[in-house]
Formats: structure tokens, sequence, C-alpha cells
């Protein structure tokens, strides 16, 4: 069977052998992403289903398939937005997600191809989150990102933590957390409670609870994600949300209760997902990426014996024809406004927000 007989659509775009897809359509993405070198879970088709339904963003994955992998592989959510603007995300609440291009690969040629679209569809900007290479100089905002091999002896692992890590593991031992790991509703549910109370601390709205919804429905029930909780005299203190493809697993949301930070629950919760990830052949476990202004997050990470990058974020005006610089949605005026709000009313709020900030 040809690929676009399971679902593949052609490009309009003309002399041009990529197409503009949408990964709902294809049932075989997956396995194709799987034999691509470099991909993320970010590339992932669960994942787009998730952002496409809970924001109802307009998939535009441009790639470039042979019979079992991708050659091509740049995905983008049109975002549709009267307040921030309409344009192309590679992608929308994704730490990174790397433009993949076989060897050889003409990378001015897909960005021009991509810029053509963009402007076809009246996209003001484009943007790209690079884990790697971009072969630009002009970043517009850069963040740190972690990575751990999961390949070494857990003892190998544990010793070339830090110091004090070690010591935050053996302390959330004593005070006899409980470690859950799970992927049910009623975790998804737990979890939602306690990102709402760290956002508010953070001074951020937190994220929709259908967006969590479209993450169990998507993500947990395909066994592609875990929640990590951390019990304390049978109540939930801390958790974290994992998502996974293939043998690589990222970190992408943690929390807690800020009352029951002298547990050390966090990392306790780091550890017993590493051994889980660990004891079932994943090889790499990736910690997301760090605000540089963030210190403590990034002294969290690099504790558990992380190698550091640079992750590049370019976002490119299509009428001027250049890059521009990233700005904060949410500046330290607001932050201070959200961390005196109840948390009722920051649920609202994050029903608006999110759906704009893309």
């Amino acid at each position: 069977m040809s690929l676009l007989a399971i679902g593949m659509k052609k490009s309009s775009m003309e002399h041009s052998s990529l197409q503009v897809m949408n990964p709902a359509d294809c049932p075989q993405w997956d396995n194709l992403l799987l034999e691509t070198e470099r991909h993320s879970f970010f590339h992932a088709s669960n994942w787009a289903k998730v952002l496409a339904e809970s924001y109802h963003y307009k998939p535009a994955y441009f790639a470039e398939p042979d019979e079992r992998r991708f050659r091509v592989l740049v995905p983008m959510m049109e975002v549709g937005s009267i307040l921030t603007a309409k344009r192309g995300v590679s992608l929308p609440f994704s730490d990174y997600c790397e433009m993949i291009l076989s060897e050889g690969g003409d990378f001015q040629y897909v960005f021009d191809r991509i810029a053509a679209h963009g402007k076809n569809a009246h996209w003001k900007y484009m943007e790209f989150r690079c884990e790697r290479n971009f072969p630009f100089e002009a970043v517009s905002a850069f963040y740190f990102g972690h990575t751990l091999d999961l390949q070494k002896s857990e003892s190998a692992i544990f010793s070339n933590l830090h110091g004090s890590t070690r010591r935050n593991i053996k302390k959330g031992i004593r005070e006899g957390l409980k470690i859950d790991v799970c992927s049910s509703p009623k975790a998804v549910r737990e979890f939602y409670r306690l990102n709402a109370m760290t956002r508010k601390t953070h001074g951020l709205p937190p994220q929709p609870w259908y967006f969590f919804q479209k993450i169990c429905e998507h993500i947990m029930k395909n066994d592609q994600g875990i929640v990590v909780l951390a019990s304390y005299r049978n109540q939930p203190v801390g958790g974290a949300m994992f998502f996974h493809i293939g043998k690589r697993a990222i970190y992408k949301y943690g929390a807690s209760d800020r009352q029951c930070q002298h547990l050390r629950a966090n990392n306790l919760i780091m550890w017993e997902t590493i051994r889980w990830y660990r004891e079932r052949g994943f090889q790499v476990l990736n910690f997301g990426r760090t605000d540089p202004g963030n210190r403590g997050l990034r002294r969290f990470k690099t504790g558990w014996g992380t190698d550091e990058y640079i992750i590049k974020y370019f976002k490119y005006n299509l009428a001027s024809e250049r890059f521009v610089a990233i700005r904060p949605l949410v500046g330290p005026l607001h932050q201070k406004i959200f961390r005196s709000l109840p948390v009722p009313f920051l649920r609202l709020i994050g029903n608006i927000f999110y759906r704009h900030a893309g």
C-alpha cells in the first residue's frame, strides 16, 4: 500500500517533494517516526492530537516520507489568534522540536517552502524550537536542555549524582514517602490539582483541565506517558508527568505541595522514574527546557549528572523577512498579580490564556 493510500495528502506547493500533512490522517505515522533519526516524542502523532484538539490549532506538518522513515520532518501548528497574531509554531507547548533533515538535505529549500506556505496562509511569524543545530545565527531566545544516559548501570547513575541530590533522595526515603507510577485518569486528576498549586506559586495560570483530559485520552491510554506521584501519610504531595516514545523519555511537568517541600518529594520522584525507565530498556531521559534565569531548576537538573546543551528558538517575521526577538507574554507584574489570585480564578484565566499563548 502506498503512503498516499493510507492518508497522506500532497502539498499544493509546486515542484516540491514536501507534503503538508496532519499526523491524525496517517495510521503509520509513528512507525515511520521510530525509524527516523533524531526523532522525539514531540514529533509523534498523539502529541499532535493533544495540541489540535485542546486548543483548535491546525496541524501543518511538512514532511517527505519514504516507505520506512521520514527524510524530512518539520512539525508545525497554525495558531490562529487575534491577540498574538496568526503564526506557524514548531511546536506549541513543546520544549524543543528538531527540524529533521536526512543527510544531504537542503535546509534552505525546506525553509523557503515553509515560508511560502506561511505567506499564503497569512501567517505573521514562523517559530522554530531547535534542540541542536539551525544554520542561522539570529537566535530569538535560548534555553538549557539536559539529558541523562539510561544505558549505564543503576549504581553508576547514582554515583554520578551530586551529593545534595543523593542526600535528598535518601531523605525522601527516610520520611516514608510512597512513590506510585500510574497512567490512570485519577492520577492525572491528582497531578492537575498539584499543578494548579505550583503554577500559582510561580505566578502563572494553570493549563486548562481539558488539556490534561486530552493527554489522558491520547497519551496515557496509548502507553506513551506516566504520572509519578509521591504520597506522605496517604496524601499526594508531589508529582511529575513524563512522556515517551521508542526508547526516549522526557520529563514534561512537575508539581508539588509547597508546604511539604522539606520532604524532598521531587528528588525521590525523579530517582524512581529513572529506575523505572532504565529497567524497561529506555536509553535516554530528557529533562526538558530550562529558562536561563531559573537557576534553581537548572541546578536541580544538573544535579542528576546530566549532559547540558543549548536549545535555540527562532522567530521569523514573514513580512520583514528577518528574525526577531521572542518576548515573554507574562512579565514580573503579571506574575505578582497571578500569585495574589485564588486558584479557581487562575483556572478561568488559563482556559483563555493558553489558547493564544501557543
